[in-house]
């Protein structure tokens, strides 16, 4: 069945997320847009994910739990999960492996643990946008080990992608999938890039604000509307 989706989206927890961008908020929004299915992918954690789906299923949207992990190079990577605890497991197992560097609120904003009706339920006390100490010489094996897929985020940014730290996407790394931000030139990047002929592209808003969400475009072909099919569809 074709399903509009957007599989990178942030929420209040993420210190560069704004705080309206609530999981009940980002979710109906969703809706409102038209998407059948989004992932929540907020910076090194999926502590707001339990709401999200929590939210999502009142909502009646899939919502499949997921993280924006950052590497040790500094690379952007998108998780995905089956499974709300299998996401949860990978959340810990990320914040052991994040620097104990306390968030500063005065300059990066809130990290806020919400329930699915927008309350506070607490406050991340760790800054979420600094790099792990996990190389993504290993992202693929380890988030596999956890039951989920990844690939690399927004290769088209001169920042925080594989292609401004690395220079290029290796098939050493393991990656089927590769994410371009929803205006990029497709056909210019297969070409600078060959492995990209071999590879599923996504487009993703990567949308901190609601005003940043987009209305739905991209759609992909899943047996059902569910985070096991998108699972089976990334492998």
């Amino acid at each position: 069945m074709k399903c509009y989706y957007d599989f990178h989206l942030h929420s209040c927890l993420s210190p560069c997320g704004d705080n309206d961008m609530t999981p009940y908020n980002l979710v109906n929004m969703a809706k409102l847009l038209g998407y059948d299915i989004i992932a929540l992918t907020d910076h090194n954690t999926c502590l707001n994910c339990p709401s999200a789906i929590e939210a999502g299923k009142k909502a009646g949207i899939e919502v499949v739990a997921g993280m924006e992990l950052c590497s040790s190079e500094e690379i952007h990577i998108v998780c995905l999960f089956p499974k709300l605890e299998n996401a949860l497991d990978f959340s810990d197992y990320v914040h052991n492996h994040i620097p104990p560097v306390k968030n500063k609120k005065e300059i990066f904003g809130d990290q806020l643990i919400m329930d699915g009706e927008d309350n506070v339920k607490g406050e991340e006390e760790l800054l979420l946008t600094t790099a792990s100490d996990i190389s993504v010489d290993n992202v693929h094996s380890l988030v596999e080990g956890y039951g989920g897929v990844s690939f690399p985020a927004h290769i088209d940014r001169s920042s925080y992608s594989v292609i401004s730290v690395l220079g290029a996407i290796y098939p050493e790394l393991n990656f089927s999938t590769a994410e371009l931000t929803p205006k990029a030139d497709v056909e210019k990047y297969k070409r600078d890039f060959p492995l990209l002929n071999e590879m599923k592209i996504v487009h993703n808003s990567d949308a901190h604000y609601l005003e940043n969400m987009l209305e739905s475009e991209f759609t992909i072909e899943l047996k059902e509307c569910n985070a096991k099919s998108v699972i089976e569809y990334f492998k």
